[in-house]
Parts: structure tokens; sequence; C-alpha cells
């Protein structure tokens, strides 16, 4: 009985870690992946305008990315850093691109946005 109960239990967390790792909340978000999303938006961010629906969708996937603390950190470090890395990036624009594409995105984006208050 005791050995059937092991087994059991051994099958049972070995469930719960395959789980866990294919969850998508268990997935980290990376630079390359927000870099990747945004890139299609780079146009409206210099020059302003409507953005493209690509990019709006690509938006919208690092939004729906963002569901624990480190990811929206590690996503507003991200952007950060890739807007200081493309000249003629204009912070009023990037600012308001989430409105622009319909999304309510958890914080502001913006150069001056401090990423290790974003809870």
């Amino acid at each position: 009985m005791a050995a059937m109960l092991a087994k059991v239990s051994c099958v049972v967390l070995f469930l719960v870690v395959l789980v866990a790792l294919w969850s998508p909340e268990a997935e980290a978000v990376t630079c390359g992946e927000v870099v990747s999303a945004v890139a299609p938006c780079l146009g409206y961010l210099r020059n302003g305008g409507a953005p493209p629906r690509v990019c709006c969708n690509g938006v919208r996937g690092i939004r729906n990315k963002a569901r624990t603390t480190a990811a929206r950190k590690t996503i507003c470090n991200c952007l950060k850093s890739a807007s200081s890395s493309y000249r003629g990036v204009s912070g009023n624009y990037a600012a308001s691109l989430p409105g622009k594409c319909g999304i309510n995105f958890p914080y502001k984006i913006s150069p001056s946005t401090d990423c290790n208050r974003i809870q």
C-alpha cells in the first residue's frame, strides 16, 4: 500500500512540474520578443499618424505577456533600452501608442518611467 501511494505521489508531482513548465505564465519575456513586437511601430514612433495594425498587434501581444511584476519590469526595461537605441523616436508618440491602438497598457511607456517601481 505504501509503495502504491509513493508511486501515485511521484506521478502527481511529475504532472504538476509538467503543467508548470508548459504554462504560458512560466515563460519569461525576452527583450528580443519585445523589440520584435514593437519593430513595426518604428514609423509611428518617429512620425506619428496612425500606427499600422501589425504594430498594434505587437503591442497587444506584449501587454498580454505582462502578467507578472517581473514580466512588466522586463518589458519596461526593454522598451526603455530600445527607445534609446533608435534615433528619432518621440517620447510623446511612445506614450500615446497604446491608446492609439485601443490598448490599456499597465504603465506609461516613457523613457522617464521608473521600471523598478512597477508592480
